[in-house]
């Protein structure tokens, strides 16, 4: 695995005679602090034959005043580790500089019907602005002919489709299964911020999946299901900032189900214990095999989800 900082370096990277006899190149931009799931993109990348190319980049524009720049993890040498032994061909690590040069003074505005909702909605103005800016920018200096994103973040993989399709046409996006702990959560670099305690208790975010899919497959209204959720997750310790029945390729709200919205239906919910932050989300019917067989064995907050329904 090749490791470069500049722009000079990346470019040179690509040319070298190796990567010039590769048919196309795979892109997978990350914020660092490295999981399974990202992971999983850089595996998939290279099983197209692709040259892998992974960025480390934590993007200042995607983060408000309000919220955790600073505190973002940064974990290099382990990263760097973890991308070696899955493959990765090049890792690009730049600095702020090299992403916004001196001068640099464009920036592209996220889809506002798929911006304004959801995450849109709750964080700091202009997250996904920065979203789109910053991947628009590693778009144009890695020249990508795929780029591979989880579906944890699934608000941001439409943003980002609809960037790509808008000004990237010829970069295909391809989007990966959100990988999940054993115990249902998904993962992600946050998760390493929980307490202990904390920890245990996240596992109430796939569980109101779960319990959301459940009571659709009974007949639920989004009101009813939306209702449920929130109020286990009340129970288990969360400030809820969303927990909202959307269609999943335009973001609608979804305020009736039949058997034509349930078939697009999905599930979004961010949650707030401590001090963090957690997203989750998922199709409403259809398999789910990581979060069903996390949530086999029951709980007692299901008693609490059909209470909420029936009361």
């Amino acid at each position: 695995m090749i490791t470069v900082r500049n722009r000079c370096e990346l470019l040179a990277a690509l040319n070298v005679p190796a990567a010039e006899a590769t048919e196309s190149v795979a892109f997978v931009p990350t914020m660092g602090a490295l999981h399974d799931g990202h992971l999983s993109l850089v595996r998939h990348a290279v099983e197209t034959g692709s040259l892998v190319v992974t960025s480390i980049f934590v993007n200042p524009l995607q983060f408000g005043p309000n919220e955790d720049l600073a505190a973002y993890p940064r974990t290099e040498a382990s990263d760097a580790a973890l991308l070696k032994t899955a493959g990765c061909d090049i890792l690009y690590l730049p600095t702020v500089d090299d992403v916004y040069p001196t001068g640099f003074a464009t920036n592209v505005t996220a889809s506002a019907e798929l911006s304004a909702c959801l995450c849109g909605a709750t964080r700091d103005a202009g997250h996904f602005d920065g979203v789109t800016t910053v991947v628009a920018r590693l778009f144009g200096l890695v020249q990508p002919n795929s780029a591979w994103f989880g579906e944890k973040d699934w608000q941001q993989l439409q943003v980002i489709r609809q960037m790509a399709s808008d000004i990237f046409p010829r970069i295909e996006i391809r989007p990966c299964a959100t990988v999940r702990d054993s115990d249902g959560l998904a993962l992600s670099s946050r998760n390493a911020r929980l307490s202990d305690t904390d920890r245990k208790a996240a596992v109430a975010i796939p569980h109101s999946l779960g319990f959301a899919r459940q009571l659709a497959r009974a007949g639920a209204q989004p009101t009813e299901i939306e209702r449920a959720a929130k109020s286990a997750l009340g129970e288990a310790g969360f400030s809820v900032d969303y927990l909202e029945i959307r269609d999943s390729l335009t973001l609608e709200l979804l305020t009736h189900l039949n058997e034509e919205t349930l078939a697009t239906a999905r599930v979004f919910v961010a949650a707030r214990i401590g001090q963090t932050r957690l997203i989750d989300n998922s199709a409403l019917i259809g398999p789910n095999p990581q979060l069903e067989e996390a949530l086999a064995p029951q709980t007692s907050m299901a008693s609490t989800a059909r209470a909420a329904v029936t009361g």
